[in-house]
């Protein structure tokens, strides 16, 4: 069995690591570069940087940025905010990133998709999809969850995984930062559906969390942001904790 992956998420904006409830109230966690570093030590599967806002503000994501924090870490690294084009994608690999991140620009182009996974290989490209449930369905939203589309999640998620993409980061909007755990039955929906791996995003707020995500959820990784930003969960305990659960994790000896 392959082991499940634990990501630390670093929502960036102006610069700085924020997190909120619901995608809004974004309150300051720190230096990127210095969480960063922290959890590529404590022993992180890989870590995804997101610029937030760059979609919305209309620009590319922090090249600068990224370099810095790629610099400071040596695990697998996700980059994703503002990214469009093909050039983008060149950049952001440059500046040291190993797979990028793209949402909002896959929604409006689909086509996108299949120009990365052909350019650069399915395994760099993940899809970032933002769902939240509206009147009992689960829809596709953009420009940091403030949009939504007509998309069905469940129906976007397989055109994702035919057109190339590499890997699914699921966000469930409506869990985002409630601590109340992850939205299990969607991934799973999506999951079981699905060839490619699955992130679960939204909702981690004790460790018996990832334990569902993986069981019941059956994701192939879970990604969670403010329990580690401000010292709730470390990640080593998470992964001692796991292993007395029977998750097939890496623990570093």
């Amino acid at each position: 069995m392959l082991t499940k992956r634990i990501i630390p998420c670093l929502d960036i904006k102006d610069g700085r690591t924020v997190k909120g409830v619901n995608f809004v109230e974004l309150r300051d966690a720190g230096d990127p570069v210095e969480l960063a570093a922290q959890y590529a030590r404590e022993g992180a599967d890989e870590l995804v940087f997101l610029d937030i806002t760059a979609t919305v503000e209309k620009r590319k994501t922090l090249v600068e940025l990224v370099k810095r924090v790629a610099a400071e870490i040596n695990i697998p690294f996700t980059v994703g905010g503002g990214i469009s084009t093909k050039e983008d994608v060149s950049a952001l690999l440059d500046a040291g990133a190993d797979k990028i991140s793209i949402n909002s620009s896959a929604v409006k182009r689909p086509e996108l998709i299949n120009e990365l996974a052909l350019e650069f290989g399915s395994q760099c490209v993940v899809v970032a999809i933002d769902t939240r449930l509206v009147n009992g369905e689960h829809i596709v939203h953009v420009r940091g969850g403030r949009t939504a589309t007509e998309l069905r999640t469940i129906s976007w998620a397989k055109e994702v995984q035919d057109r190339g993409a590499g890997e699914i980061l699921l966000t469930s909007m409506d869990h985002d930062g409630t601590k109340a755990g992850f939205a299990d039955a969607l991934t799973a929906e999506v999951s079981e559906m699905l060839s490619i791996p699955v992130i679960a995003s939204g909702g981690a707020g004790a460790m018996n969390h990832f334990v569902d995500s993986f069981t019941k959820g059956k994701s192939d990784a879970a990604l969670a942001a403010s329990i580690f930003h401000f010292g709730e969960i470390s990640i080593p305990a998470l992964k001692n904790y796991l292993n007395t659960e029977n998750i097939p994790v890496r623990i570093e000896i």
